[in-house]
């Protein structure tokens, strides 16, 4: 870990008191900072609270007092990333020009491994997993490790890592809204949809934080972004790195792209793109940005090839559960918005049973019409979207047409409306927070149900 005297005897805010913030306090305290924890549900019976405070941190739980702005001169606040800016606590620090900083700030400045970072509206994880097995195959020194959105705190890995390494970091908007120095060797966009415009207010805002992934690269760096996206080709000339493109529809031959059914880099043919093991032209998409990155760090054409041809792909994203009775069933509880769903239909050719709802965020679901046409024989509906997902189902032409309550109710009813050489698929199409606390928490409760259709 890298010494920094950034903090020493600094008043340090953490707000919130999720897997970031908890290692972000822990790490300032490290650094010699006075740390203030606060988080506004009460926490007081929680093992992290006694654990901060008896490593000399000040823990408030249970409301946001702003009064802690007179009694602590604060030099900067470190927010959990989900925590929006119109928080009390947040608006207090801005106010009296207090800087607003999240985890992937702190976890560079002590970080002594190169940073490759990844970030997009979809196929961030499955990306960020992907480079971090094909930089770590058969690694001669040091090893690649995957932190940050994935859900491995990066402040953790930060700490423990050497210049031998290099940490492969997945960056949301809401993280990167609160980085300044932040300098990935490689930065990768994926793609760029309508997305966590509730938090950002505007997409421009929005596509603003995702480009702040590049604010800091020089020529020494490179912008792996994708070039089937004509915005992106648009963006990337903010940057002052070398921009390599990815491009499965052949858009550009420049860096990773599809040609005669290859995978190819700079002219050079890599491996066929129908043995990539996980399905759907996304995931083609991703297999293109990670070895795009691959390539740039010098890793062998067997590292990709062993990785694309084996990994059966991250969990809650069009993750495959099981084949029973002739059925496929895929977990892509991940899929938090109509873009990612709209990507999970496209994947199949056989007829799907499709479980979806959640999150009511006031948007209707016409963008699904034509893929539901295409694609899906029978939905089963719940959650708060139920009624509007039903209607759009019904102008589909969609004749088995189920709405429940809960997903648990939701797996059996999809099971007995599907049929051998079905694929029956969790893509919500919505965020999860009308039932769930996390997508995690929503594809758990699938994969349980799917194990007790099977157990019965």
């Amino acid at each position: 870990m890298r010494t920094v005297a950034t903090y020493q005897d600094q008043a340090v805010l953490v707000l919130g008191l999720g897997k970031s913030g908890i290692n972000a306090a822990q790490l300032l305290l490290k650094l010699g900072a006075t740390v203030v924890v606060n988080d506004g549900q009460d926490q007081e019976s929680s093992e992290a609270v006694a654990e901060l405070r008896a490593l000399g941190a000040t823990v408030i739980t249970g409301s946001h007092p702003v009064s802690l702005f007179d009694e602590h001169a604060f030099s900067y606040l470190f927010k959990n990333p989900g925590i929006r800016y119109d928080n009390p606590m947040v608006e207090a620090a801005v106010a009296r020009h207090i800087p607003v900083l999240t985890e992937p700030e702190l976890a560079y400045e002590v970080s002594e491994a190169q940073w490759v970072s990844v970030t997009g509206s979809n196929g961030k994880t499955t990306t960020t997993t992907l480079i971090q097995l094909m930089l770590d195959y058969k690694r001669a020194q040091g090893h690649a490790y995957a932190a940050g959105n994935i859900g491995i705190p990066l402040s953790q890995v930060a700490q423990k890592v050497t210049d031998q390494d290099v940490m492969v970091t997945e960056l949301s908007s809401f993280q990167l809204m609160g980085t300044t120095t932040v300098k990935p060797k490689i930065a990768v966009l994926t793609n760029i949809y309508e997305a966590h415009l509730d938090f950002h207010g505007s997409r421009a805002n929005y596509v603003q934080a995702k480009m702040r992934i590049v604010q800091n690269q020089t020529a020494d760096d490179y912008f792996v972004v994708n070039w089937d996206l004509p915005e992106l080709r648009e963006l990337s000339q903010q940057t002052k790195a070398q921009v390599v493109p990815f491009s499965r529809l052949g858009a550009s031959q420049a860096g990773a792209y599809v040609e005669a059914g290859q995978l190819c880099f700079k002219g050079e043919a890599i491996m066929p793109v129908e043995e990539i093991n996980i399905p759907g032209d996304h995931n083609v998409e991703n297999a293109l940005a990670a070895l795009a990155v691959a390539k740039l760090m010098g890793q062998s054409n067997e590292a990709i090839i062993e990785v694309l041809t084996t990994f059966t792909g991250v969990k809650h994203r069009m993750q495959f559960v099981t084949e029973y009775q002739q059925r496929r069933f895929y977990n892509d509880s991940k899929a938090t918005n109509m873009e990612a769903t709209e990507v999970a239909l496209k994947s199949f050719q056989q007829p799907i049973v499709l479980i979806a709802g959640g999150l009511d965020r006031g948007f209707t679901f016409e963008p699904l019409l034509p893929l539901l046409k295409a694609h899906v024989k029978a939905v089963i509906l719940y959650g708060e979207t139920k009624q509007l997902l039903a209607q759009t189902a019904k102008e589909a032409g969609i004749q088995v047409i189920e709405i429940v309550d809960h997903l648990t109710e939701a797996v059996p009813a999809a099971y007995a409306a599907s049929a051998a050489g079905d694929v029956v698929l969790l893509s919500p199409a919505c965020a999860s927070w009308d039932q769930f606390k996390t997508f995690e928490e929503r594809g758990d409760v699938y994969l349980d149900a799917v194990d007790k259709i099977i157990a019965e």
